[in-house]
């Protein structure tokens, strides 16, 4: 038996003073030395936590203890180890960046699409009315995602409402919204929604949720997760790789983060690439003085970086190599 979880959660919820709660909650996890990385927002919470069952059970009976967070489902990973290295906790205007901030037109305590259960949207999801929608960013759906599902070319989640254009063509359809464990459908169902979509539903639980309940069926690839496990298994009933190695082609699983820090580029890279290019994307970041190890694995803790005050907008993405999402 694991001796160790990794719980996956997000609750929209609204909180007075986020920002003293999350350094408040900082403390508290640091208490049950858990591990792992929150989003705390005005909006609510997101996070990935880790650390033995006592540890989580705890964690998890403290957040329900909290009125707040009543609604909050936990998906939840037997692991043979920590899933990260250090707890961090952190306030953000946002629990999942997407740029809607006005809760005129956003709201996802308000108005959402319907949540289906997993076998629901298994059931409805091959049906010739509904058009399957993946919300998430390209590193994501490049290494796995639903059969027949529309894939949008954005580098991260707040690109996601610039596309509402390139969707209009389906609005005489159902559009079915997943994502890894739900929280970016909320906001992406919610703005379908107010551009006129009539028929919003999104996957309750996300993938992990899917592959937990309904066996991953016509999940094919892998999942990817903001965490040291990079990438997990979802499908158990017909599963399939459809990801190919950045440098060669070959058919690939594996998914890791360019050496080079300056680039830290999410692809898939097959082993024997991997060793040649020691871990790199290309020859340039292969050669680059800040070239971190490569251990096979493909994943990398923080490396502190030199802030260029010109750049404000690549300030958050540096502040997390592995950014929390659901």
């Amino acid at each position: 038996m694991a001796k160790y979880q990794t719980l996956l959660y997000y609750c929209y919820a609204t909180i007075a003073n986020a920002e003293q709660f999350a350094a408040d909650h900082l403390k508290f996890c640091k208490s049950l030395n858990l591990v792992g990385r929150i989003i705390v927002a005005d909006e609510g919470l997101n996070g990935t936590v880790s650390g033995t069952a006592e540890a989580c059970k705890a964690y998890m009976d403290a957040i329900y203890a909290d009125g707040r967070f009543n609604s909050t489902e936990f998906k939840i990973d037997d692991v043979d180890e920590p899933s990260f290295i250090k707890m961090h906790c952190r306030y953000k205007s946002e629990i999942v960046h997407s740029g809607l901030r006005d809760p005129n037109i956003i709201d996802p305590k308000k108005r959402t699409g319907i949540h289906l259960e997993p076998k629901e949207f298994m059931e409805m999801k091959d049906r010739e009315d509904v058009v399957i929608l993946d919300v998430r960013s390209n590193y994501e759906h490049s290494l796995g995602k639903f059969k027949n599902a529309i894939t949008l070319d954005i580098e991260n989640f707040r690109d996601f409402p610039a596309m509402i254009n390139q969707l209009a063509q389906y609005k005489d359809k159902k559009i079915l919204t997943y994502c890894t464990g739900g929280i970016k459908c909320e906001k992406a169902s919610a703005l379908l929604l107010h551009e006129g979509f009539p028929e919003v539903y999104q996957l309750h639980g996300g993938i992990i949720k899917y592959g937990k309940e309904a066996g991953g069926k016509d999940f094919e690839g892998q999942c990817y997760v903001f965490d040291n496990r990079v990438a997990v298994e979802v499908n158990s009933v017909n599963p399939v790789i459809i990801s190919k190695c950045y440098n060669c082609g070959k058919t690939t699983a594996k998914m890791i983060n360019c050496a080079n820090p300056e680039c830290n580029e999410h692809f898939t890279q097959c082993d024997d690439c991997g060793d040649v290019m020691d871990g790199c994307c290309s020859d340039a970041c292969k050669e680059h003085p800040r070239k971190r190890p490569y251990d096979g694995t493909g994943y990398y803790v923080k490396v502190p970086q030199q802030v260029n005050l010109n750049k404000k907008a690549k300030v958050e993405f540096l502040e997390e190599l592995r950014p929390v999402s659901c």
